[in-house]
């Protein structure tokens, strides 16, 4: 039972310092560098429009609970859009060795009727219109 708690109290000082380190960047200039994040499955939401808004809803893990999840459309060419995943986080943060759940959601553009591709990576995520 001891361990337990000392286990619970080392990832709330834990947490506790990455999300401190996560709010000092924005807009602040902290020195975050780019990681990895790891893409488990990407969901589309065709919004009622003309020409048809499409979104894609980005599900994954980060390495640890310090790291947090960017996505950016990167090129478009027409039929082909590319989309860059990764993570950003503190070097000097200390943060329990974890995976974490995210989702995030990137506008992916506006498409006429058709058959395109959403690549992230190596992996390819056809949709139709």
């Amino acid at each position: 039972m001891k361990k337990y708690v000392a286990v619970v109290i080392a990832l709330a000082f834990a947490a506790a310092a990455c999300n401190g380190s996560a709010e000092a960047d924005e807009g602040s200039g902290s020195d975050r560098v780019r990681g990895p994040a790891f893409v488990e499955d990407v969901r589309f939401v065709f919004l009622e429009s003309y020409p048809v808004q499409v979104r894609a809803t980005i599900v994954g893990n980060l390495p640890t609970p310090c790291h947090e999840a960017v996505a950016e459309v990167t090129d478009s060419d027409g039929t082909t859009v590319t989309v860059d995943v990764y993570s950003l986080v503190d070097p000097q943060a200390v943060c329990a060795e974890v995976l974490d759940p995210f989702e995030v959601t990137v506008e992916v553009g506006s498409f006429e009727t058709g058959e395109y591709v959403l690549i992230i990576g190596d992996a390819e995520y056809p949709f139709t219109i």
